[in-house]
């Protein structure tokens, strides 16, 4: 089967979130299944400055957009059994940063019709196109419009994924014809309406062959309006095509044991080398070196949806526990002023890294003994896999991805890999971070038993990728 991915970033090349891990390492996983499967991403500024050597030049179109025809060029390489294809436009993607910018929305509509448009020059058309996110919710209703036009593409089918449905690239109804050169019917049949704006993610919710969300549990979470932000009325609609499929990670490049950034290798049955990362992080972050006291962790962007209101309400009674706190993430000024006032009042029990840093993020993943994650909605996560994968604990607040992969510590038979809390309160929060440091204290086999548990999960893309295989069969029967 030959399938294109379609999506606005993906490591190695440009990562600003998850959504970069899976258009990074998803492909790979389903090219290990004999599909032909090939990525298009556009040619950012960073990512020409790095990769365009080892790209060759394909062609160059100009593609309708709207009133305008727009220059789009195409360069490719091939890399780890995947192609890799690139859209080049300077105008839109020779910038600083890869959102932000005021024209969002006519840039990745320019990509979405470039994408289309481009299908013959990357050879044979695919059978199916997975699209990922807003950026790219408009190759779905572009394909459908070019159906009468261009009938070879009618065997195309769609896969529409949601990582975040609070991003939907929404705009006033006048940018439907003038900028995205779509007709007016789109929205008088509902397609595109919401509440008399152009709403892209709702577009390709409504005519994408299969939807797909990134865990079981946010899938189910979707149709309900808390989750949904508006769109639990298409969701609901097209229950019948939305499927949850968990994301994994890269158990290789993931791996304690082999990992170049770490200070200290170690594995599951060679546990020394954590102490000794655990003992240069507090050296890294001007902690006090105590091998007893466990290091509760945060690595998140620092904004509301990921819970931090309760860890603020909260914590001077987290810190009034036996352990120190590191926090790393950028975001809302509240959050990173409120951790920065904490520091003064906790020399050498708290340490704070305001913005991203991914050498120390996997320094914190190895020395830490616990990983927080308090979340009011999470659609999939991936720190609380990463984090098991060095062996340090997650806490989550059961929502999404983190209930799907984190599994409560049951005392009475040692089960679990974690500590979970259901209701979104800091109370309850608070009960299991005591629970986590108390068993940390009082039975360290214990704990080592969940470290255990965590590193042995299977959080390899192997699983995912056949999920989706079935998904792409499946639709095209």
């Amino acid at each position: 089967m030959r399938i294109l991915f379609a999506a606005s970033e993906a490591v190695p090349f440009c990562k600003t979130g998850g959504l970069a891990d899976v258009a990074g390492s998803l492909p790979q996983a389903l090219a290990k299944t004999g599909d032909e499967v090939a990525v298009v991403l556009p040619l950012y500024q960073t990512v020409a400055e790095r990769w365009k050597e080892q790209m060759e030049f394909v062609c160059h179109i100009d593609v309708p957009l709207g009133w305008r025809r727009i220059y789009a060029g195409l360069f490719r390489m091939e890399r780890q059994g995947v192609t890799w294809f690139f859209v080049d436009n300077e105008q839109y993607f020779k910038r600083d940063g890869l959102y932000g910018h005021y024209d969002d929305g006519e840039r990745f509509g320019f990509f979405s019709r470039a994408v289309v448009s481009l299908l013959p020059s990357m050879g044979a058309l695919p059978d199916v196109i997975h699209c990922n996110d807003w950026q790219t919710a408009l190759i779905p209703i572009y394909l459908k419009d070019e159906y009468d036009r261009w009938p070879e593409i009618r065997g195309i089918k769609t896969v529409f994924t949601v990582h975040n449905i609070e991003y939907q690239g929404r705009y006033g109804k006048e940018t439907l014809e003038d900028l995205f050169g779509l007709d007016p019917g789109w929205m008088t049949d509902g397609t595109l309406d919401f509440a008399g704006d152009v709403n892209l993610l709702k577009g390709a919710l409504m005519v994408s062959d299969a939807i797909t969300a990134v865990s079981p549990t946010y899938a189910q979470e979707l149709r309900d309006p808390y989750y949904a932000h508006g769109l639990e009325g298409a969701l609901n609609l097209n229950a019948w095509k939305l499927h949850g499929v968990l994301n994994g990670i890269d158990m290789e490049r993931y791996n304690p044991a082999t990992d170049p950034k770490l200070h200290s290798h170690f594995s599951v049955k060679r546990m020394e080398g954590k102490g000794r990362c655990k003992e240069e992080l507090q050296q890294r972050l001007h902690l006090n070196v105590e091998a007893d006291t466990p290091i509760i962790a945060i690595v998140s962007r620092l904004v509301s949806h990921k819970g931090l209101d309760l860890v603020c309400s909260a914590f001077d009674e987290i810190m009034g526990l036996h352990c120190q706190f590191v926090v790393l993430g950028s975001g809302d000024a509240s959050y990173e002023e409120f951790f920065e006032s904490k520091l003064g009042w906790l020399p050498g029990r708290m340490a704070l890294y305001r913005g991203y840093n991914e050498d120390l993020a996997t320094a914190i993943y190895a020395g830490a003994d616990l990983l927080l994650m308090p979340s009011k909605s999470e659609p999939c996560g991936l720190a609380q896999m990463i984090a098991m994968r060095y062996g340090t604990v997650p806490i989550v607040r059961e929502t999404g991805g983190l209930k799907d992969t984190v599994h409560p510590y049951e005392a009475w038979c040692g089960a679990g890999n974690g500590f979970t809390f259901a209701n979104y309160n800091a109370g309850d929060m608070v009960y299991v971070i005591r629970q986590a440091v108390d068993l940390y204290h009082n039975n360290r086999d214990a704990f080592k038993l969940l470290q255990y548990h965590g590193m042995t999960e299977d959080f390899s893309w192997d699983k995912s990728a056949g999920e989706y295989n079935r998904i792409y069969q499946m639709i095209r029967s």
